[in-house]
């Protein structure tokens, strides 16, 4: 649960559903990514996905085959598909 707006630091957010879209990380197209949990702001309008949100979004899209996704997959049918590694061992951002 996230407490304040990341962009003017509101308190006034509500958690939703909205679709996205998303570069793949080859840079072949875009796809819809619906049901994305996110983060509206009633103060500043921003619309958003948290940091940690993001990642996993990245993460799961550079882990899995996108060739076979369609232009519109939901975020749990994304979430769900099968990993071709365990993890993204390129990311060097949880290193100690």
């Amino acid at each position: 649960m996230h407490s304040h707006c990341t962009w003017c630091d509101s308190k006034h957010i509500e958690e939703k559903k909205a679709s996205v879209f998303w570069e793949l990380p080859d840079g072949s197209r875009a796809i819809e990514i619906t049901e994305t949990p996110s983060i509206l702001c009633h103060d500043c309008d921003m619309e958003y996905q948290p940091d940690e949100q993001v990642k996993e979004i990245e993460d799961q899209l550079f882990l899995i085959d996108t060739k076979t996704i369609d232009k519109e997959i939901s975020f749990a049918e994304l979430m769900a598909r099968p990993r071709l590694l365990k993890r993204n061992y390129f990311d060097f951002s949880q290193l100690d």
